[in-house]
């Protein structure tokens, strides 16, 4: 028992160690986008269904013996892929479709080992049941989500503010040889004893209990597997892009996910099925009422806990199921099979489908309805028999009828939710949504750019007004102070990571050069549509580069520009690779030697000045905080910059030190690098 649970929990504990790992090492080339981690979710849970497709083959087509010479044939081989971290070559270039190059990227990297560590679980299950003839291996399902939770929980607090990246690869790689060992040593091991069908046709006890399961039964798996795959992912893009854009916030969705099995599947049966399935309607109905446009008053942190309540009650119902309808030993690879094929489909529907099917985030909706229809179909079971042979009563049309109700409301918060915007568009990189506050000709009215429940931008809607530069750019902000004072006698070349609405075009004067830089292909176009700053700009040339605002910089010549802003944000945190010291020394490279580089650090969750002071000090460049207040109106935000410049006598010669101070520094926290960043360290 011991040789079989070690063996799984570590293979269960690097699953889940190299998903945040590999996420991380590639998030800097997509801009930082929470629809990264989406993607990788999918291709885990891809993987995850191809692993146990395998296990499912060998087990039932391969002898033991064949089965352990082919395992540890391949765990062999994957150790000549190690260590797993992609190359450079894999960083895009621009145009390429983000999904599809996240994909490939992931299958040439980490595809087989993580394919062959997704096999443990079933794999060894069958291998135990077959060499403790009375033993029930899904005990060990459990153990295996609890390594998947621990190594979780423990990447943000231990592990990423410790280790560089590569550190990271290196030490996982070990770790995987360290398994590959003690799977071999089960397989071997295993192979002595025959196959689980040979041993049930020698007893016909058991004849009945190990009756294939139907069709019906089948894909009863898949559904209650699906469902809450979906509704983690929906929880997780609503709670992170409409709720608030704290950092590490998609772990708490994924652990109760992961708690739920552990609990359903454990020995002791934590799943009490009448009461859970009689507090599917409140929870259900609670996650339909808060994710409604009309409630967002509701106080942040009790939303995030009501989600997370409810979130837990679907999965303890949709994993109980699972757990309550698990086969005999020999039928539990197909079962396993089912159960990943449900969690792939949840995975393509919420990260390939919604995103290019929907107009907003209305995979939540569409979840919350079909855990609705999967509760109707449990309650009204009879003991011991399938819904498909279930009677009809007048409770089950009761239910029935509480299910269209809930569907009918949810079809009208998923209009509600884009009734009171101008425009509303969604891609890889999240939802864009432009709301139109009065008429055009309205002295007060304005337009709004919203990427999930942030402010990109806003612009008055008066033609006498439209060139002000408002909300984050007002004249007493720190780029407001750079605008109107650097260099103010001769023509400017600007540089800016981020178009948003494009205010900062309101600061182009004749004979200027602006060029933006942005990743998401939808902003530039609502940009020219919906706003008039870049339109209406003065300066003599306006371009859009799209692409990654580092790697599109890399390729400019050194000395091009006067003033550079970084004001790039993937919902409200700024992109770590955009604030590393390799970044600045790139920004410095492409800035003029009296130029002033800009960066936005406003933010509610993460206090990025003592990033930025410790890598001006070690790069010996000057710098300077400016914040400014919100005024009575609301119309200018309180903002954070830090103006650098490779002296302070630059700084002084545009008067931008008159009102400000040093960026303040903390002992425990170092500057980031591209291998480096701990973000953990940095909450507020």
């Amino acid at each position: 028992m011991l040789l079989y649970a070690l063996t799984i929990f570590l293979s269960a504990f690097l699953l889940f160690q190299v998903q945040p790992m590999i996420a991380k090492a590639i998030l800097p080339w997509f801009g930082g986008s929470a629809a990264v981690w989406t993607t990788c979710m999918l291709f885990f849970q891809v993987d995850l269904l191809l692993g146990y497709g395998y296990a499912h083959f060998v087990i039932r087509r391969l002898t033991p013996r064949a089965q352990a010479v082919l395992h540890s044939a391949l765990l062999t081989g994957c150790m000549l892929l190690l260590p797993v971290l992609p190359g450079p070559h894999w960083k895009p270039g621009g145009e390429e479709n983000p999904t599809i190059l996240i994909l490939v990227l992931l299958s040439a990297t980490i595809g087989l080992p993580y394919l062959l560590l997704s096999t443990t679980t079933p794999l060894l299950q069958a291998w135990y049941a077959r060499s403790e003839r009375s033993a029930m291996p899904y005990r060990l399902f459990a153990l295996s989500n609890l390594g998947s939770m621990l190594a979780l929980l423990s990447y943000p607090p231990l592990v990423e503010p410790y280790l560089p990246t590569r550190m990271q690869g290196w030490i996982w790689s070990g770790a995987f040889v360290a398994f590959a060992g003690l799977c071999g040593f089960a397989a071997l091991r295993s192979s002595r004893f025959p196959s689980l069908a040979q041993q049930e046709q020698s007893s016909a006890s058991q004849e009945t209990e190990t009756a294939a399961p139907s069709l019906w039964t089948k894909l009863f798996w898949v559904c209650l597997a699906a469902c809450p795959s979906i509704l983690m992912l929906a929880v997780t893009n609503h709670l992170t892009q409409d709720v608030a854009s704290i950092p590490f916030l998609w772990i708490l969705p994924l652990s109760i996910y992961l708690l739920s099995f552990i609990l359903t599947f454990d020995a002791r049966g934590w799943y009490v099925r009448n009461l859970f399935l009689a507090l599917m309607a409140p929870a259900l109905g609670g996650m339909a009422y808060m994710q409604w446009s009309d409630s967002k008053a509701i106080d942040m942190k009790l939303s995030i806990g009501l989600f997370c309540l409810a979130l837990f009650v679907a999965c303890m119902v949709c994993h109980g199921e699972l757990a309550r309808r698990k086969p005999a030993p020999r039928h539990l690879t197909i079962f396993y099979l089912m159960l990943s094929a449900g969690g792939a489909l949840g995975g393509f529907f919420v990260g390939i489908v919604a995103p290019y099917l929907f107009i907003s985030n209305f995979e939540l909706p569409v979840g919350i309805a079909i855990c609705g229809v999967l509760c109707w179909m449990i309650a009204i079971e009879e003991p011991g028999v399938s819904f498909a042979r279930a009677s009809i009563s007048l409770s089950s049309i009761a239910l029935l009828l509480g299910v269209f109700g809930l569907s009918l409301f949810l079809g009208r918060t998923m209009l509600d939710a884009v009734k009171d915007y101008k425009v509303a568009r969604r891609n890889f990189y999240g939802t864009l949504r432009v709301k139109e506050s009065g008429g055009p000709g309205d002295w007060d009215g304005y337009r709004s750019l919203l990427h999930g429940s942030i402010n990109h931008g806003e612009q008055w809607t008066h033609p006498e007004r439209r060139r002000d530069a408002i909300t984050y750019y007002c004249p007493e902000s720190g780029v407001g102070k750079v605008m109107r004072r650097h260099r103010v006698t001769r023509p400017r070349t600007v540089g800016v990571l981020g178009l948003g609405s494009g205010t900062m075009a309101s600061f182009g004067r004749p004979q200027d050069t602006f060029r933006f830089y942005e990743i998401n292909p939808l902003v530039p176009v609502l940009a020219r549509t919906e706003f008039t700053f870049l339109p209406d700009c003065r300066a003599e040339k306006v371009d859009v580069v799209m692409g990654d605002g580092r790697l599109s910089l890399e390729r400019e010549p050194p000395g091009t520009y006067d003033i550079l802003m970084m004001d790039a944000f993937s919902g409200d945190s700024i992109p770590v690779h955009l604030v590393t010291r390799e970044a600045f020394g790139l920004y410095f490279r492409l800035l003029k030697p009296d130029g002033v580089l800009v960066v936005h650090i406003s933010n509610k969750y993460l206090d990025l000045e003592p990033v930025i002071g410790r890598a001006m000090v070690e790069m010996k460049k000057a710098a300077f905080v400016v914040e400014s207040d919100e005024d009575d109106l609301g119309v200018c935000f309180g903002t954070t910059y830090v103006l650098i410049a490779n002296d302070m006598d630059t700084l002084e010669r545009a008067s931008l030190t008159e009102s400000g101070r040093s960026p303040k520094l903390d002992q425990k926290v170092a500057a980031w690098t591209d291998d480096y960043s701990n973000m953990f360290r940095i909450l507020k």
